[in-house]
């Protein structure tokens, strides 16, 4: 196959299609919540309040976005 294409042969078309995740700032967001509860532990309690929060709220949104991404793929593989 390498000498066909090589040789000025077509390349096979692709199989299945490539599913790839919208772009999202929720990773970026996640770890700034991480960083603002590490900082939060030397810190102040209520800093470190603060981080968790933002930390599981954007773990529970990155999850949902990710579900939904998921259930909009198609079922079947035609």
């Amino acid at each position: 196959m390498a000498e066909e294409i090589a040789q000025g042969g077509e390349v096979p078309p692709a199989g299945e299609s490539i599913h790839l995740p919208g772009p999202s700032f929720l990773p970026v967001i996640v770890a700034a919540g991480i960083t603002i509860a590490v900082v939060g532990v030397v810190l102040n309690w209520v800093v470190f309040g603060i981080g968790v929060a933002i930390t599981v709220v954007s773990i529970w949104r990155w999850a949902a976005e990710t579900r939904a991404d998921v259930a909009s793929l198609p079922l079947s593989h035609d």
